[in-house]
């Protein structure tokens, strides 16, 4: 059966935990898909794992309805979000609700992810008023890197916290139906996902959240650095090496497989 926005809260209330993880073309959307991962995420992380850029910022709305496209082909069952790209919400509510429902119509998204609290309540207001879902995203988020100052560990200090989890409480009231918790302390992780009734989706965030998110490439050893919050399953890269080496062998070698 296909999987929604609300499924994901009643897997919360069951106390089962949700999968998520990236995707950003119809072959992988397809293998997850028929894996039983819960959401596919169509991440603005397609920035740095396609397209081989330093940050997610130069991803434009239109990228992401490019590739949304192709994961909602083959993603019949899984939710998919598509990310909000930088400067895609930020800039007045009306311009964020006008993007949002470009992901639905034209990329097929089922649900929206933007990242920030409170600085943003009114375009989120005016999206969950189309009646687009929104996931939040809360702690480490990529699109400040530069305010930042780099892809640090957010809310470490007692006033960092306070804050993450007075805008995680906020998030909840404007409506959003989960929230990602990215790179904070698990403590802090686990205090969020105790007081919300919504789902706490983490990221580097240790095990105490409702359910976990990575990026596809890197737990396919896709990346050559790896995030210290990420586990690779498996090494898809010295296989397609090996593959490929395999083919040239045998061109190099004039050896062709039509023996039928």
């Amino acid at each position: 059966m296909k999987i929604y926005a609300t499924d994901l809260t009643a897997k919360k209330e069951r106390g089962e935990k949700i999968t998520m993880l990236t995707a950003y073309d119809y072959p992988t959307a397809k293998i997850l898909d028929e894996a039983g991962i819960d959401a596919i995420l169509v991440g603005d992380s397609l920035g740095m794992a396609v397209y081989g850029d330093e940050n997610t910022l130069n991803v434009t709305v239109d990228d992401i309805i490019r590739h949304t496209k192709a994961v909602t082909k083959g993603a019949k069952k899984s939710l998919v979000i598509a990310d909000m790209p930088f400067c895609s919400y930020q800039i007045s509510p009306e311009e964020a609700a006008q993007n949002a429902a470009r992901l639905v119509r034209e990329g097929g998204a089922q649900a929206v992810k933007l990242e920030g609290g409170s600085e943003f309540a009114e375009a989120i207001k005016l999206i969950l008023k189309c009646q687009i879902p929104v996931m939040g995203h809360l702690g480490l988020t990529p699109q400040s890197v530069y305010k930042f100052g780099g892809y640090k560990m957010q809310g470490k200090n007692a006033d960092d916290a306070d804050r993450i989890i007075k805008e995680a409480k906020l998030l909840e009231k404007l409506g959003v139906f989960s929230i990602v918790l990215e790179c904070v302390p698990d403590t802090l992780a686990k205090k969020i996902m105790e007081e919300l009734s919504i789902p706490v989706i983490g990221i580097g965030a240790g095990s105490n959240c409702d359910g976990q998110v990575q990026v596809i490439n890197d737990i396919l050893g896709l990346t050559e650095n790896l995030p210290r919050h990420a586990k690779k399953y498996a090494d898809i890269a010295e296989e397609i090496q090996k593959a490929v080496a395999g083919y040239k062998k045998d061109v190099m070698g004039v050896k062709v497989y039509a023996d039928n």
